[in-house]
């Protein structure tokens, strides 16, 4: 990371020079290419660190015998994900537009090579991560009873037909105009995924924990929740630190320009989170009378969700509050979600389906565009732009949200009927380590319950 910060650094500074010397602008524009070449590659590798993060928030928010399972299937849903991206998903998502609703060209990656080499690459690369973030996400909900054999599968479908298609209506025009999708053409924005990603791993991990069912003693017979805690709160947190660090490329990075707006988005990404941070530690403080980590922890992934889509188009002012929101909803999401019997074990639907609606519905409430300077006019609904881009954005979550929940059901409804989806409760109740993988997470340590 030192050797690539010295590298941004000289570009800059090769920059400087040019103006300095006052050479052509031909050879200023190939210094900002490069520029955006180095950038982008950063903010891409930043996002894969992202991977990291969430193998550990998932495995400190589990159990230490399903420990080796969740990081094998971090670590698969990535590789395989991004091969299975790389042969089908980058076609339907950027390749020339067929009516809308899919690329229909540049299969393995061949939409990437048809121009300048250097950024081709580049925002192949970049978009990869996007990819196998979405897929990533599902793990935290399926996790501790899901067959490894049913996540490969899924994972490869996400990455290569689910998230691509609906990443077509929103973001095929990244590329070409060609490639633009029907809700681009809409004006929908959505600028680093709030719902092309994140609520899109969402929507699949409520379809997975749904089909799934809940773990062996998470419920009562009276129907109310008994906890089940993680076994390591210093890997958890660790995680989110990481997946903080890789939001400053998540959000920043989807610029994929060296420009000087790189530094706004990363204040409001940042903003967001704290206010997340806070929020959340003060709800769950209020409705428990203790200060809980792991909702202060989820609280500050749910200001990075919700900021994620207006992030470009919003005042700091406004950032806070949509973290503020975003904290608050995720500790009574939380809640929900266990009222209604549906186990998300660290809480992934809360976080990422949740308030990816919310940050996307914030783009049509917040949005100033003239305040910042970065547009012609005002458009949101709270600087008196009109209703018509909060319905916009209301048109992508309903869309987006019925397409990628109505599959992922599909999906893991074959994969049940198939009997291939759920571990036996011999194998759930020794664990997923030891009976899927023939290895313990944590060999010759012993773990005690006081409970």
């Amino acid at each position: 990371m030192k050797r690539m910060m010295l590298v941004l650094g000289a570009v800059l500074g090769l920059v400087g020079a040019a103006h300095a010397v006052g050479v052509e602008v031909k050879d200023a524009q190939q210094v900002q290419d490069n520029l955006d070449v180095v950038w982008t590659l950063i903010a891409g590798i930043l996002v894969f660190t992202m991977q990291a993060g969430f193998a550990l928030v998932e495995t400190g928010f589990t159990r230490a015998k399903n420990a080796a399972n969740i990081m094998m299937k971090n670590l698969m849903d990535f590789s395989a994900g991004s091969i299975a991206f790389w042969l089908v998903g980058s076609a339907l998502m950027f390749g020339v537009d067929a009516c809308g609703l899919f690329g229909k060209s540049g299969f393995l990656m061949d939409v990437f090579q048809s121009g300048p080499g250097c950024w081709n690459w580049t925002m192949m690369i970049f978009q990869t991560m996007f990819a196998a973030t979405a897929a990533t996400i599902v793990s935290g909900c399926v996790a501790e009873r899901i067959e490894f054999k049913s996540y490969l599968i899924y994972s490869i479908l996400v990455s290569a037909i689910v998230y691509p298609i609906s990443g077509h209506w929103a973001w095929g025009s990244l590329f070409d105009e060609s490639s633009a999708g029907w809700l681009s053409k809409l004006g929908f924005h959505d600028f680093a995924g709030s719902t092309v990603v994140h609520s899109v791993g969402g929507w699949i991990g409520l379809a997975g924990a749904i089909m799934l069912g809940p773990r062996i003693g998470k419920y009562r017979h009276d129907g109310k929740a008994n906890p089940i805690p993680g076994h390591s709160l210093v890997l958890g947190t660790l995680g989110v630190f990481l997946l903080w660090i890789g939001w400053f490329g998540f959000n920043p990075g989807s610029y994929t320009q060296g420009i000087g707006d790189v530094s706004r988005v990363a204040m409001t990404t940042n903003l967001a989170a704290c206010a997340g941070t806070v929020a959340a530690l003060a709800t769950a403080w209020f409705i428990t009378g203790k200060p809980d980590l792991t909702m202060a922890l989820n609280g500050s992934l749910a200001g990075l969700v919700a900021i994620t889509a207006p992030c470009d188009i919003v005042t700091p002012g406004a950032a806070l509050v949509i973290g503020l929101i975003g904290g608050v909803l995720v500790v009574l999401s939380v809640y929900f979600w266990d009222k209604v019997h549906v186990d998300d074990p660290v809480g992934a639907v809360s976080v990422h389906l949740v308030n990816g609606v919310w940050g996307t519905i914030a783009c049509g409430l917040f949005a100033a565009e003239k305040t910042l300077g970065i547009g012609e006019a005002s458009t949101g609904l709270f600087y008196g732009g009109g209703f018509h881009s909060t319905f916009v954005q209301l048109v992508g979550v309903v869309a987006v949200g019925a397409w990628a929940f109505g599959v992922g059901m599909a999906i893991f409804f074959v994969l049940k009927k198939c009997k291939i989806l759920r571990v036996d409760a011999k194998t759930e109740l020794k664990g997923l380590d030891v009976t899927e993988h023939g290895q313990d997470a944590y060999a010759s340590f012993q773990f005690f319950s006081n409970m």
